[in-house]
């Protein structure tokens, strides 16, 4: 088993799984996907509604002070939507050790701060091909900002529950980028008992839309050299975790179709933070961007520490 740092917080027994919940059909996916994760890794489950009070103040033209009876009234929503949401997870194991909060806080600057500590922090996200409201800015806010591992718990409008077979999938670029998503993939699919696929693709364009140009790589000089990628990214992985068997596939183009697709089969799909060109300022990289909003499976998108 790998080592850690002991001054990790995430890796900490006090860290929690972390779940935020607005009450939607998407947030009780994620809550019960969160306390599967909790009862399996034996850890408390923390479930967080943030009121946002300062953008309902300014909503509702109320700059100095809300009413008392207004906040009131969000308050007690607020309640009841984690005291439901705690039911749920008390569905999936009766025996866990479950908190809530009710912050006035925006829901994405809490769920950052949290992630500062979590064990990781899920959420849940509208259906395959749903716009993208509040709900998906909280989301891209949180997987773009946030710390350590965030999952987002994707409800495809078809199974309103989360897959539990299947392997585990990770996204590897060939870069540095990739590593905390190795480590973290490593751990799930031992965690799980499945396989581990280790996908990467040589570039980031997606030229197999066009007629002729093929998606696979059938030179062989090519798929040596991929393999020898994927080979580097994970040395010393395997020796760590030889109860994982891992699958590595080469591909010549399109990394988030290749990621997408293998999402339909998939339990969970893992990827850095930053694309293979680590551009400055962009913290998700277009990949995992896609993925949070398109993936048949909850996304893992796994930031450096």
């Amino acid at each position: 088993m790998p080592t850690y740092p002991t001054n990790d917080p995430h890796r900490l027994a006090t860290a929690a799984v972390v779940v935020g919940v607005d009450g939607s059909e998407a947030s009780d996916l994620a809550v019960r996907w969160a306390a599967e994760t909790a009862s399996q890794h034996n850890r408390r489950l923390l479930i967080v509604h943030g009121l946002d009070l300062a953008a309902s103040a300014e909503l509702l033209g109320i700059y100095e002070v809300m009413a008392p009876p207004v906040i009131d009234t969000m308050r007690q929503r607020g309640v009841d939507l984690v005291t439901t949401a705690r039911r749920l997870a008390y569905q999936v194991d009766p025996t866990l050790t479950v908190e809530t909060e009710v912050s006035e806080a925006n829901p994405a600057r809490l769920l950052i701060r949290r992630s500062e500590t979590a064990y990781l922090v899920a959420l849940g996200t509208a259906g395959h091909g749903a716009p993208i409201g509040y709900l998906g800015s909280i989301m891209l806010a949180v997987t773009s900002h946030g710390r350590g591992s965030i999952v987002v718990v994707r409800d495809t409008g078809t199974e309103q529950r989360t897959r539990r077979v299947g392997p585990v999938v990770v996204g590897l670029d060939g870069t540095r980028h990739s590593e905390p998503a190795v480590a973290a993939a490593f751990a799930e699919a031992s965690e799980r008992r499945t396989q581990l696929v280790a996908v990467h693709a040589w570039g980031d364009l997606f030229f197999d839309r066009f007629a002729g140009v093929p998606y696979t790589i059938p030179d062989n000089d090519a798929q040596i050299a991929g393999q020898a990628i994927i080979a580097e990214q994970l040395a010393g992985w395997s020796e760590k975790y030889p109860d994982v068997q891992v699958i590595r596939k080469v591909y010549l183009f399109g990394p988030r179709r290749a990621l997408t697709d293998w999402s339909g089969s998939a339990q969970l799909v893992v990827v850095g933070s930053r694309g293979r060109g680590g551009f400055r300022g962009l913290l998700l990289g277009s990949t995992g961007n896609s993925l949070v909003q398109r993936a048949h499976c909850p996304v893992m998108v796994v930031h450096a520490k």
